[in-house]
Parts: C-alpha cells; sequence; structure tokens
C-alpha cells in the first residue's frame, strides 16, 4: 500500500527537498502552500502534475497554517500518513509587521 504524506511549506528549499526524497522512496505527496498573488512554485515545477490526471503522486492543496478549518479538511481530505510541518512566516521584514500572524504561524 503507498503511503501518503502531508507537507506544509511544499514550496520552501527543505520542503521541496523532502517532497523529492519521498517520491523516490514511492509515497503520494500532498503538499500545502499558501495563496499568493504569485505562483510561486519554482522548487516543485519539475515534479508538479496536472490536478486532472488520475493517479497522480504529487497534488498541491492551497491553505494557510493560521486557518484550522482548511487545514482539518485538507487533513480529513488526504488522510496522510505522515505529516512533515515545515512551512512557516519566513520573510524577516513581514514578521515585524505582523508579530502575532508570525507566531501563530510559526509555533
Amino acid at each position: 500500500m503507498t503511503k501518503k504524506a502531508l507537507i506544509t511549506g511544499i514550496t520552501g528549499q527543505d520542503g521541496s527537498y523532502l517532497a523529492e526524497f519521498l517520491l523516490e522512496k514511492g509515497y503520494e505527496v500532498h503538499g500545502i502552500k499558501r495563496r499568493a498573488s504569485l505562483f510561486n512554485t519554482q522548487r516543485v515545477d519539475h515534479i508538479y502534475e496536472d490536478p486532472h490526471v488520475e493517479h497522480q503522486r504529487f497534488v498541491l492543496h492551497y491553505g494557510d497554517l493560521s486557518d484550522s478549518s482548511n487545514l482539518t479538511r485538507i487533513v480529513q481530505q488526504v488522510q496522510p500518513d505522515e505529516v512533515y510541518n515545515l512551512g512557516a512566516q519566513s520573510h524577516v521584514a513581514v514578521s515585524f509587521e505582523s508579530p502575532e500572524y508570525t507566531a501563530d504561524v510559526d509555533s
């Protein structure tokens, strides 16, 4: 049976490397990425699969770590065997502008 992994921060350096590693191990990988004005997926573009193709092994979901109801929906939908929380608000200037949001997301 194929294991499923859910990775927050999939488009970051560590998340994208972990996704590649797990795909090589035969996992089905689901990643959560924050909605942004740019489709910031260059670190995972080479493993991205068309969402309309059946039996895809790499799936992106939109979500924000501060939105617990959306995260719950994704976990219920995916039913992962493993969860890797690598998501964070990592932009220093934004962290000073929004300290409460940063604390909520990064902790």
